[in-house]
């Protein structure tokens, strides 16, 4: 990835300690947190799917699904591109020659043609994707986070809680803006690797201790921490429940950063070279491998926010050079190797950007924002693979065929999911808020 394309609008010893203790900056959630979110049954449906995660990959910036997932070789130059379609293996679905490994595992996923929304701003669209709601007057698309509602992955981990040790929703490489939770408070905030899985040297700073530091260590400092406790509660008159319930979650964050199981589950350097290299080596391919790893030890939502996608210039070079061998590596790798494991059913994978783009090329051979038409590839968890889900005009301006939108996806995930999109929680205003939007299952999916 050319890290200097930008958008058109970074553990020392001391500080071992306090690994796994504190919430960190922007938004995310530190460990103790996590594991002190309550596991609520509210908002689920009667049997609930407690097995069915959920991996978002977000192509941030906005895929150009007129070039990708939904072409136009009838068009006039100037809308279709420099692009052909190709056969895939199921009949009558035709995706872009750059994308020859995702043609071939078709059967495995749908795609969603009619999709659209009416924001063509990254902000708000990020927003609006990422939680089934368009964020309210005087959002600032620029703060982190900025979510005026929660994202998918809090609403999961509110409602169905951890598996075990794990986080339940944990963002990769980064937390996008619109990824946390919002009035639900930071014990659903999402867990943040904060590091590219493909770094020769990655690991997880705010779970992992450094590797200098043995068991032995850790406990002596477990240790200090619990005669610190000790003095402070004598200063203490009047500790209240929430004080002593921090504590037992310390308590249990020193055992997560020393359980060899969640060592396992982030320690992507134990993967054999075979795999890391079907799924690519750069951050897409890693982070959808990291992905695989997380929801096979129990994480229900994982988010990887993948960037840069914005592609107003030189469309068609940077699409067939950088991006699209990215995806065609990464996602193919994502959705078959879960379905050689027999995770595909238990997995939903939704691909997503915040918008498409522009049917007309540019004067840049570029394409800029497009909100009013967009394709989303779903697979796993409930959805029914090799279909093709509505369409778009034969310009590909908007949807030729029943619309749907955010809200839609929204109840869609959550009823893969087992949750009841229709339950409310409230705010600290005590305003209630439904779970999604007055969104519809999409039709001919589930």
């Amino acid at each position: 990835m050319k890290p200097h394309r930008p958008f058109c609008d970074g553990m020392n010893r001391r500080s071992a300690l306090r690994v796994g203790l504190g919430a960190t900056l922007g938004g995310a959630i530190g460990l103790p947190q996590i594991l002190a979110a309550e596991s609520s049954s509210s908002g689920r449906m009667g049997g609930a799917k407690d097995d069915v995660s959920l991996i978002i990959l977000f192509l941030q910036g906005g895929l150009s699904t007129i070039d990708t997932l939904d072409l136009k070789p009838q068009a006039p130059p100037e809308f279709r591109g420099e692009f052909n379609p190709i056969d895939s293996a199921v009949p009558g679905m035709q995706l872009c020659e750059h994308l020859p490994t995702l043609a071939g595992t078709a059967n495995l996923f749908s795609l969603v043609r009619n999709f659209t929304h009416g924001n063509s701003g990254h902000g708000p669209a990020d927003h609006y994707m990422l939680t089934g709601y368009l964020p309210r007057a005087g959002f600032n698309g620029g703060l982190k986070p900025n979510n005026h509602n929660p994202a998918h992955g809090s609403i999961i981990s509110r409602v169905l809680g951890p598996r075990g040790s794990v986080p339940p929703y944990v963002c990769l490489p980064k937390m996008h803006n619109s990824g946390s939770s919002a009035y639900l408070g930071s014990s659903y905030a999402p867990f943040v690797v904060d590091a590219d899985p493909n770094a020769p040297d990655f690991k997880v700073p705010d779970l992992l201790p450094p590797l200098a530091i043995d068991s032995t260590r850790m406990n002596n400092r477990r240790q200090l921490m619990r005669t610190v406790d000790r003095f402070q509660k004598k200063a203490e008159v009047t500790a209240n429940a929430g004080t002593r319930a921090l504590t037992t979650f310390q308590q249990k964050a020193f055992d997560l950063i020393t359980s060899p199981a969640t060592k396992v589950a982030f320690d992507i350097q134990s993967e054999g070279d075979a795999m890391r290299d079907r799924y690519g080596r750069h951050s897409l391919g890693q982070s959808c491998l990291m992905a695989r790893r997380l929801v096979e030890a129990g994480v229900r939502c994982v988010t990887i926010d993948h960037t840069n996608w914005d592609t107003h210039y030189n469309n068609f070079d940077v699409l067939k050079n950088d991006l699209l061998p990215h995806l065609d590596t990464g996602l193919p790798a994502l959705l078959t190797d879960l379905n050689e494991r027999g995770l595909l059913d238990t997995t939903l994978v939704c691909v997503m950007g915040e918008f498409g783009r522009t049917p007309r090329v540019n004067k840049s051979a570029g394409r800029d924002h497009w909100g009013p038409a967009n394709c989303i590839l779903l697979a796993g968890g409930g959805i029914q693979g090799a279909r093709v889900i509505g369409a778009t005009n034969p310009r590909g301006e908007h949807p030729d065929t029943d619309p749907v939108g955010p809200e839609d996806l929204a109840a869609t995930l959550y009823h893969c999911l087992g949750i009841d999109a229709e339950h409310e929680f409230l705010t600290p205003e005590g305003r209630p808020v439904k779970i999604a939007n007055d969104g519809h299952l999409i039709d001919g999916l589930v």
